[in-house]
């Protein structure tokens, strides 16, 4: 099921064109192998800095500078609750390019995006939050947040891995130790949005040689998807 939501994600590409004096500057390198397609255009000489459109289905959703169109790239990891501390830049960045297949996230950036997706379930304040890092081991390094994000709220927060190391108990929080594919294979996060299908969003991650294939969602639908296979494998 999570190799189909990949597969089918892969036909909601976004286009983007990038405006700069620089020749040497491109995207296509970054987005190689996502079902992001890139353009280059130069600007006169003493024009703007350089800026880049984001388009959808033929319309244009969104226009960033490059600076914080490359915080992409490098995003912030910060904990729960620490929002202020995430550029306006990044923020644009993650609700443009939902639901498009990156071919290349390494673990920082998953993290980056997970961030997102926590935050935004730590300020809705209640409903379920879904997360699977793969393995307990490398959930150790988030149970501060964890701990500050169920602790702070009414969220019911459930966490998924292999059984590699044992965690401490964090009340709100009930461990689901799995070695089923869909658990070692796969970086995933649900949250519901508490009621709120506009507040709904998920992650999606395969591992894949030196790094992930995935992509992010506020699809209602896909968000319940990702939910239904992570409860699959529950105890």
């Amino acid at each position: 099921m999570l190799e189909r939501l990949i597969d089918d994600a892969q036909h909601h590409g976004k286009r983007i064109i990038l405006y700069t004096d620089d020749a040497e500057t491109a995207l296509d390198t970054r987005f190689s192998g996502s079902s992001v397609t890139t353009e280059q255009r130069r600007l006169p000489p003493h024009g703007p800095d350089p800026f880049v459109t984001i388009h959808d289905a033929g319309q244009v959703v969104g226009s960033l500078s490059l600076d914080d169109f490359e915080e992409l790239l490098t995003p912030p990891i910060v904990r729960p609750g620490d929002r202020e501390e995430v550029s306006a830049g990044y923020r644009a960045l993650f609700d443009l390019f939902d639901d498009t297949v990156f071919d290349s996230l390494d673990r920082r950036q998953l993290l980056g995006a997970s961030r997102e997706i926590e935050d935004r379930a730590f300020r809705v304040g209640h409903g379920t939050l879904r997360a699977s890092f793969q393995s307990l081991s490398v959930f150790e390094s988030q149970v501060e947040a964890y701990r500050h994000l169920a602790g702070d709220t009414a969220l019911d927060v459930h966490v998924y891995g292999e059984a590699d190391w044992e965690p401490p108990e964090i009340a709100g929080v009930t461990y689901h130790r799995s070695d089923a594919a869909t658990v070692k294979r796969f970086w995933t996060l649900a949250f519901d949005g508490g009621g709120d299908e506009t507040q709904s969003c998920g992650l999606v991650a395969r591992e894949q040689g030196n790094g992930y294939t995935g992509f992010w969602t506020y699809d209602p639908e896909i968000v319940s998807r990702i939910a239904d296979e992570l409860e699959s494998v529950e105890a």
